[in-house]
């Protein structure tokens, strides 16, 4: 049995993780400092309302399916096991991050934001495992493989 193939499954694996949480960071931070620029978003360190929140928590959860799509995209095994892998991640940095914001100010906004992105990081990774699987049983996808 080849010993390197369990290894470079680990290493693909890890990638794919990194590769999602890479994409789904860069996004959010990205719009965020967009939306705080252009004046949507008060400036940092000022308290932000719910509309804003609403805002942050809608394209946060599009962000966080097409990370976990990539994740699911780039798994060398188990597209849904991957992407609900990187769900459960999401779910402890939304956790640990809503008990370090928890009382720590009006900049940080109203308790249910954080409990939002909470609530959302496993149906998000779900909805992108879904959709990477649906695009694996496409018609096209199926004629496109070779047949034995």
């Amino acid at each position: 049995m080849n010993q390197e193939r369990p290894s470079r499954h680990v290493w693909r694996s890890v990638g794919a993780l990194l590769a999602g949480f890479a994409v789904g960071a860069a996004l959010s931070l990205g719009t965020d400092e967009v939306l705080h620029l252009t004046h949507v978003y008060p400036p940092w360190g000022d308290p932000v309302g719910d509309r804003p929140l609403m805002l942050a928590t809608a394209y946060r959860v599009v962000y966080g399916i097409l990370a976990s799509y990539i994740v699911a995209r780039l798994a060398p095994y188990s597209p849904m096991g991957h992407a609900l892998v990187g769900g459960v991640a999401g779910l402890v940095v939304s956790a640990a991050g809503a008990v370090a914001t928890w009382n720590a100010g009006p900049a940080y906004g109203n308790h249910w934001y954080p409990v939002a992105l909470i609530v959302t990081a496993l149906p998000c990774a779900w909805l992108g495992g879904k959709l990477r699987l649906m695009q694996l049983r496409s018609p096209a996808t199926e004629a496109a493989q070779p047949t034995a």
